[in-house]
């Protein structure tokens, strides 16, 4: 399908012609540096840094003056060897990220009680979406950022740095322009795609641009190039308040919960504020629907109210079942597309099907854009792929019997229940020799035993030995039944097996016990006991159902239901039957009316009734019709008898031989039993729901990203997929492309390093989040310090550098995860929602708690924590202007005549995609003029 569909080398190009554009303007910069500045400007460090000073992690490349080919050749190898430690910082943010998914993807069960009083039980995510977004998620994303302000700050004595604070202003600006003026032109032609939640939107896109503001006031109005104690704990004080406001807007808790659901702006200006109400278009299951992966009343992804749900209150048990239905619809699609598939391979289909519309988080389309990029292969198709194969190979494992069983013989009847006649003459009953070798003769005793039928008087007694002579498997036994002409319920005997034996295994004094050799030749299998059922035949019969009620699946098909004859089966009757609705409906709703006849001959005991039931594969069923039998008529009977039943002749007196013939006329006369009425109870099919709930179980994204040992890590690290997704839906894989193994072979030396972190299986994911977040912290240090040695190299200053290089260079796994969920997933929160929020914690996390902790060492000592404002207090009001003026052009393509933040019209999507892209190259062209002194800051 289109929207499945990436280009992941087109993507590639287009990071690579921003970066070339960026570096030429960060070189005109500083060109230009030789111009004399205006003395009234107040940044005093107009210059470029022309002196390396040793990093945190790397030493100075001696000698420090090197001619322009060493210079030149330097350049080179601090640029390449950046660009190789960005591919391994985003290797190990995936498996970093891997982590932060299976933590979110924690999940509880709970008790849902409906409105009809039946409980349901169903899982939930632990995690609130909006909750894991802003603090695991954003930290997941903006990990390499936070951490290299935080590391740049305790690297160099506590004293402030430039690279740190001008990255993270860097990346918020390229995540706001450059990510977002992408995904708006990458939607297919004719779709748009607008922000779901939109309340959360408003909170985390208010913080994003009041995070900037906020830190233009503590360095510039404030205290003036000094950041106090207060200051940077408020700062970080602001990044749990923004999780609890965004928290609250999504449960719709305080004031929320009095505004109605469904609100528009002033309809003359045509804003489209909210549209709860909406239906999804397609599959929307994220691990927050399906596995419940539920959506909640209000849309928000979770449970509106865990409470009410358990109360049965807010109507929440509609929504619970939406990812089954969705599911089921999935499965109902491709079997019409695919009649000849079998349901192992639908339930393949679907399955990808599934995980490929789903709405997923940040940290997927993170991993997956990252394994692309790498030539990992689409962790979706490879999935898919391991399961198939895992369930064939489970298929291809066959069940082996008890290992004595091709050394034994097995004796037993087959079957094991017989019904005959009164007046059958004899019962046959078949005995059976099963396994074991056959070439043996074995002999085995059989005898009757009285149940309600007593030898003497209904049956013969019997007792003698069945010889199995070489080569025979079958013998017979027939045990005499005596007729008499009194009426009688049906009774039964038995028939018993005994005393098995081997006459050869006799002769070599071989014990047919266990204990005495391994396997013995024969034993009694089961049963070895028959129950011979005989029926009086002395009566027209009582016809009546097996039972009152009977449960079956709806996906049945046609359902039969015997009708039974009992207590003699004299004569020809008839018995009419008719279908009767219940909850269920007939006329081919729920199932097919039916009625007719059933034409009982002489000596018949058993007729079928045939209904056929709609399979409309509901997951939870429980409905009911009835089918019920009217009174039965004799066909074969006298006019003499007949008229005497039917009391047509009340006027003549019968004679004595009349009222005898009356009688037993009366005691033979059919009639109904005690079930002559059943209830036919309609359930869901099981199979259909254990397919359905194992493929909601599968959708959980955890199992997808996930690892469960070190062995399939290093699997996984040496094999080269191919990257893009250009298929079918089907999840087959196809082979890799000649960039797919060019991009495995730069990055396996990462690949090999980072399969050593453990797998995302261990205490839940939190030890590969912990040992990869080190692992990020050490690799961003040395980034960091490539990053300094390479301006100082050229004459570029470090905020120039980290705005230019290394905000580039951390925001490129970003700029694909962004670009594949604007195109496959249904709104646009995954690739615009996420980055406010993401700009918002980086200033809250990453100043925060750098700044915090060095306010506090100078605050120790004594002294003030000096942060210069210049380049970076200009570099935040910039950004804040231009983040005001993107958020309002995305709340204008909420217009009708565009109908969303992304895609729309060729015309506006061009159009906004130059505004976006303009309002980034501006902010990268003002602020390299700024901290060269050629237009005046702060």
């Amino acid at each position: 399908m289109d929207r499945s569909r990436t280009t992941a080398p087109g993507s590639s190009g287009a990071c690579l012609w921003l970066g070339l554009v960026a570096t030429a303007i960060a070189f005109m910069c500083t060109e230009a540096r030789v111009t004399p500045s205006p003395p009234t400007l107040a940044n005093s460090t107009c210059k470029g840094n022309s002196k390396c000073f040793a990093g945190i992690l790397l030493p100075i490349w001696y000698p420090e003056d090197p001619t322009m080919g060493d210079k030149i050749a330097r350049v080179i190898v601090y640029f390449v060897a950046m660009i190789y430690m960005f591919l391994g910082v985003s290797i190990i943010a995936d498996r970093f990220m891997a982590s932060i998914e299976v933590i979110t993807s924690q999940e509880k069960e709970i008790i849902i009680k409906r409105p009809n009083g039946e409980t349901t039980s169903t899982t939930i995510r632990v995690w609130n979406e909006t909750v894991s977004n802003l603090t695991l998620m954003a930290l997941g994303s903006s990990a390499p950022e936070i951490m290299l302000s935080v590391i740049e700050v305790c690297g160099k004595g506590f004293d402030a740095g430039e690279l740190g604070p001008s990255t993270i202003v860097g990346s918020a600006a390229f995540n706001m322009f450059v990510i977002v003026g992408l995904c708006v032109s990458v939607i297919p032609d004719g779709e748009v795609r607008k922000v779901k939640h939109l309340r959360v939107f408003f909170v985390t896109a208010a913080w994003s641009v009041f995070a900037y503001i906020w830190l233009y006031v503590i360095l510039a109005v404030f205290s003036p190039d000094v950041v106090h104690v207060w200051e940077g704990l408020l700062t970080l004080a602001f990044f749990p308040i923004c999780v609890i406001l965004a928290w609250i807007a999504d449960r719709r808790l305080l004031f929320y919960k009095y505004m109605h659901k469904k609100y528009r702006t002033d309809k003359h200006r045509g804003v489209i504020i909210e549209t709860e109400t909406e239906r999804a278009k397609s599959i929307e299951m994220d691990g927050k629907m399906a596995n419940s992966h539920f959506a909640a009343a209000d849309g928000t992804g979770v449970p509106s109210n865990l409470v009410g749900l358990i109360d049965g209150g807010g109507g929440g048990g509609k929504e619970v079942d939406e990812s089954r239905r969705d599911m089921i619809r999935i499965l109902k699609d491709l079997k019409q597309k695919h009649p000849e598939k079998d349901l192992d391979q639908l339930v393949e289909m679907a399955n990808y099907y599934a995980l490929s519309h789903q709405q997923k988080s940040r940290a997927f389309y993170r991993i997956q854009a990252t394994r692309m990029m790498t030539g990992a292969g689409n962790i979706l198709k490879k999935h898919v792929a391991e399961q198939a194969k895992r369930s064939a190979s489970v298929q291809e494992v066959h069940v082996e019997g008890e290992p004595e069983a091709e050394f034994v013989s097995r004796i037993s009847f087959e079957p094991a229940v017989y019904q005959c006649l009164e007046n059958c003459g004899a019962a046959v009953l078949t005995v059976s020799r099963r396994g074991g070798d056959v070439s043996k003769t074995v002999y085995v005793d059989y005898k009757t035993e009285d149940g309600s039928a007593n030898a003497g008087a209904d049956y013969e007694f019997t007792e003698g030995t069945v010889a199995f002579k070489p080569g025979e498997v079958l013998k017979e036994i027939a045990i005499g039944i005596i007729d008499d002409d009194i009426f009688e319920e049906d009774e039964h005997f038995f028939v018993r097996l005994s005393n098995v034996r081997v006459p050869e295994a006799e002769e070599d004094e071989e014990m047919l016990s266990p204990n005495s050799l391994p396997y013995p030749k024969a034993v009694l299998g089961f049963p070895a006991v028959a129950t011979v059922t005989i029926l009086d035949d002395d009566h027209a019969g009582i016809f009546t159902f097996e039972s009152d009620s009977v449960h079956i699946s709806e996906s049945i098909g046609i359902m039969e239901v015997k009708v039974l004859r009992t207590s003699g089966a004299r004569g020809t009757v008839i018995v009419p039957f008719r279908t009767m609705d219940g909850l269920a409906k007939g006329g081919g709703e729920d199932f097919e009316d039916t009625y007719g006849e059933l034409e009982f001959k002489n000596d018949e005991t058993c007729k079928t009734v045939q209904v056929k039931i709609i399979d409309d594969e509901e997951y939870e069923k429980n409905k009911n019709f009835f089918l019920e039998l009217a009174e039965p008529r004799m066909v074969d009977m006298s006019l003499q008898k007949a008229l005497l039943l039917a009391g047509d002749v009340p006027d003549r007196k019968l004679s004595s031989e009349e009222e005898e013939a009356k009688r037993i006329a009366e005691m033979g006369k059919p009639i109904l039993g005690e079930h002559s009425k059943l209830e036919v109870i309609i359930e869901e099919s099981y199979e259909f729901k254990n397919t359905v709930d194992k493929l909601i179980k599968k959708t959980n994204l955890a199992l997808v990203v996930g690892t469960n040992s070190w062995r399939d890590q290093f699997m996984e690290a040496i094999t080269v997929s191919a990257g893009d997704e250009d298929e079918d839906d089907t999840g087959e894989e196809r082979l890799p492309s000649c960039f797919d193994y060019v991009m495995h072979f730069l990055t396996v030396f990462w690949k090999v390093l980072f399969a050593c972190v453990p797998p995302t299986d261990y205490w839940n994911g939190w030890a590969c989040f912990i040992i990869s977040i080190v692992i990020i912290g050490f690799l961003t240090a040395i980034i960091g310090d490539l990053a300094s040695h390479f301006g100082c190299t050229i004459g570029l200053k470090d905020s120039v550098t980290a705005v230019v290089f290394v905000a580039l260079g951390t925001s490129v796994p970003d700029t694909f995860a962004s670009k594949v969920s604007a195109v496959q997933d249904t709104y646009a929160d995954a690739s615009i929602g996420n980055v406010t929020g993401s700009n918002a914690v980086n200033v809250f996390l990453g100043i925060g708690v750098a700044w915090s902790v060095a306010a506090i060492y100078h605050r120790w000592h004594g002294r003030d924590f000096v942060v210069h404002a210049g380049t970076l207090a200009f570099s935040v009001t910039l950004f804040t202007i231009f983040a005001f003026l993107a958020i309002s052009v995305l709340l204008y393509r909420r217009r009708p005549h565009i109908g969303g933040e992304l895609g729309g019209p060729r015309g506006y999507r061009f159009m906004t995609s130059a505004f976006f892209f303009g309002l980034w190259f501006l902010y990268i062209l003002l602020s390299s003029l700024e901290a060269y002194c050629h237009i005046e800051g702060f």
